[in-house]
């Protein structure tokens, strides 16, 4: 039987399921149905071919209208007007562009519904519970109340099954019910690479201005503009495109003080599929491109006034001065993470720039580089309804203790924390508290598990029920006196009939979460945005260096060391603090390196076809960090800081350290900067290097003789071959 669908708006949009009697014989069943895509032909007879990348979508004005975003402090026309003379300002411009990422989770989309007698149990892998429970209700035409999501675990979510898990969970509920009979659905990793989206590429346009003295060489230069226009990728639907691009903006400053900034940004309507959440939610993207832009204004100065540390340092936000969305610096600690990283007691920044230099002058095919990346990040959901948490504790006559919360457990200790914080209230050793399974019947109306809120609010919330109870039992506590167990005062409390369950709650105040974009410009306001509100409730800021070697003739790289100081307020869990550090800067080093997603597109790759198809689906084309990629030597610090604005002053740390990573970016850069100088000579020194730096890039970016022929094979003048592979680039999907 032939069907036709004119509304399939991307390569692997679900089409069907297949239900059946054993694995076997659905994947059978399924692999009889041929799917064929062909171009949408106009009334008018025209075919455009499908719009797949970032710049199809500039060319065809394929934008979701209503995703315009500008944030503007400070007069920005103003200082490129005043920064004409060239002997005392630099101004550059260019565009840049940033590669998407796989989620890569080790368990792909997986659920289990079981219907009973009143309704349904979804078991599935996912971060977001209610929604899950509210999306397969609505399938199946079933009341919310008896419907029922819960999550033990998941093998991993990264941002990946916020939203783009549900529909999975909504298939197996609707089989479910129809066949009255337990349904079980696994993607395999392919079909789950070409289905649910991945981070949001981006590409920027911007201009910007510094300012230097041309008498003191050792002055650093001072940022003075940046004009940027980003756009994001967001596939074939909406999704979470526009929180992601709005966090992007907030962190398009990093943690520099520019005079002034404009920063405008929209979502792209593409053929792809609805990309989506993933650590970090935008952050990276929008801290990429203020890094990139530094360093090409950098580049760009005078070669005595090139110190890249100095001017980095010197830039850097002052307590209590503001960010450009009007949110005041507090317990601001990038600069002393920044001094204390690059002293010799930590990675010795200044003597291994000096090897560095010495190495690069003795060898030609192998160039090392370095870089110092400093970050701070958000810590708030943007949309301000979602900063809210619930926490069910039970204190029983034994004296243990079990909680059930509204988050979810992937692998970054949550559940430890919030167990660490009711053992800590109650007083009793860790074994004492258990932690059951997230469950929408337990605690309703959930936000999903992310942007690294959760220890802050679940955590609260289980304070706040502890305390509850414990304020309860006081008086028995105060009548059997300072040596009475907690289990001799819960059994006293039973039999005095006092309630040993509380069900705990956590909002964020009002003053520091939520941020109305929609709120008409005041030219008169004293601190520029600030009357729009405060997106974030702090940051949580790092520094990291990083050491490279890069193999010219193929373009490989060895991370010979990183050494990374993060302010985590006042840890929690230590052990937890550091490998969510490690974990997140090797995802980092990922992005911003080895993983490359490739997308049929009928330009630069017309040999995935149908235009479209993502043709690196699953390990075989798509790398991830293997062993050899972590840094050789790998030094993590915590900083002991206080916070007073989170759970017993610690600090988020989920997404934060993943922009770090692109220390090794930035390194792999420097690296390259030197062997271009030596090739190509001073007007190699500035450069446009696209995210992820792959082997191909990094190989064709030195501008070495063989990559000069491999790239302008036509030409036989050597000096025009060296002025074209100045702006030569790969190609990728953007």
């Amino acid at each position: 039987q032939k069907l036709e669908s004119h509304n399939n708006k991307n390569v692997g949009m679900v089409i069907g399921i297949v239900v059946a009697e054993t694995l076997e014989a659905a994947i059978a069943a399924a692999r009889t149905v041929q799917v064929t895509y062909a171009d949408i032909i106009e009334d008018d007879g025209s075919n455009s071919g499908p719009i797949i990348s970032i710049e199809d979508a500039i060319e065809a004005n394929s934008f979701y209208e209503f995703t315009h975003r500008m944030l503007e402090a400070g007069n920005v026309v103003n200082d490129f007007s005043n920064a004409y003379d060239l002997s005392r300002y630099v101004n550059v411009s260019g565009e840049i562009k940033i590669g998407s990422q796989e989620h890569f989770y080790m368990e792909c989309n997986s659920t289990l519904v079981v219907p009973d007698e009143t309704g349904l149990i979804v078991y599935s892998s996912t971060q977001a519970p209610t929604k899950t429970q509210m999306v397969c209700a609505s399938a199946t035409n079933t009341p919310s109340s008896k419907v029922v999501c819960k999550v033990k675990r998941m093998g991993g979510g990264f941002g990946g099954k916020e939203t783009r898990s549900v529909f999975a969970a909504a298939a197996c509920s609707v089989a479910a019910k129809i066949t009255r009979r337990p349904v079980k659905i696994n993607l395999d990793r392919n079909l789950d690479m070409a289905i649910t989206g991945q981070r949001h590429a981006f590409f920027a346009k911007y201009k910007a201005c510094a300012s230097f003295d041309p008498n003191d060489a050792s002055s650093p230069a001072k940022l003075l503009a940046l004009d940027v226009e980003i756009f994001s990728n967001g596939g074939c639907s909406l999704d979470l495109s526009l929180p992601v691009l709005d966090r992007a903006l907030f962190h398009i400053d990093n943690v520099y003080k520019w005079n002034s900034l404009r920063a405008r940004g929209v979502v792209c309507k593409t053929a792809q599929p609805p990309h989506t959440a993933f650590r970090g939610f935008g952050g990276p993207q929008g801290l990429f491109v203020c890094e990139h832009v530094v360093d090409h204004l950098i580049s760009a100065l005078p070669i005595s006034h090139q110190d890249y540390d100095s001017i980095r340092r010197a830039n850097f936000y002052k307590e209590g001065e503001y960010t450009p969305f009007g949110m005041q610096i507090s317990n601001w600690n990038v600069p002393t993470a920044w001094d204390m990283v690059c002293s010799s007691k930590y990675a010795s920044v200044t003597s291994r720039r000096d090897s560095v230099t010495t190495f690069n002058a003795t060898n030609r095919w192998k160039k090392r580089g370095m870089a110092v990346t400093p970050t701070k990040f958000g810590i708030a959901f943007t949309a301000k309804f979602m900063n809210q948490g619930g926490s069910l504790v039970h204190l029983y006559q034994d004296g243990t203790v079990l909680v059930t919360h509204g988050g979810t457990e992937m692998g970054q200790g949550l559940h430890t924390k919030v167990a660490q914080v009711a053992a800590y209230a109650f007083g009793i050793p860790l074994s004492s508290v258990f932690v059951n399974e997230t469950a929408t019947d337990k605690v309703s109306n959930t936000i999903p598990t992310a942007a690294s809120m959760s220890t802050d609010l679940y955590g609260m919330a289980t304070l706040n029920a502890s305390r509850e109870i414990l304020e309860r039992i006081q008086p028995i506590k105060d009548i059997l006196g300072s040596k009475a167990t907690l289990a001799e005062v819960a059994t006293a409390a039973f039999y005095e009939r006092i309630d040993l369950s509380a069900h705990g709650f956590y909002k964020l105040d009002d003053s520091r979460c939520g941020y109305n974009w929609d709120m008409p410009k005041d030219d008169h306001a004293e601190v520029a945005n600030r009357y729009r509100g405060q997106p974030f409730n702090y940051f949580t800021q790092g520094v990291a260096v990083s050491e490279v070697e890069i193999d010219i003739l193929t373009g490989d790289y060895r991370t010979i060391r990183s050494d990374i100081v993060v302010d985590v307020g006042s840890s929690l869990n230590p052990a937890i603090d550091v490998g969510q550090i490690e974990g997140a800067f090797v995802q980092g080093i990922g992005w911003s390196t080895v993983e490359e997603l490739i997308w049929g597109d009928g330009k630069n790759h017309v040999w995935v076809k149908p235009a479209g198809r993502l043709f690196t689906q699953g390990p075989g084309t798509y790398k991830i960090p293997a062993f050899n990629d972590t840094p050789e030597t790998f030094n993590v610090t915590l900083m002991d800081a206080v916070n007073p604005f989170a759970i017993h002053s610690s600090r988020a740390i989920g997404e934060p350290p993943f922009f770090l990573g692109t220390s090794v970016f930035f390194a792999i850069k420097d690296a390259i900067r030197s062997a271009r100088i030596q090739e190509l000579g001073e007007e190699g020194r500035q450069f446009i290097l696209n995210l992820p730096a792959t082997s191909e890039r990094i190989r064709m970016s030195c501008g070495d003789t063989i990559a000069r022929d491999c790239a302008f094979p036509q030409i036989e003048d050597e000096s025009l071959k060296k002025s074209q592979m100045l702006g030569f680039q790969t190609k990728g999907s953007f």
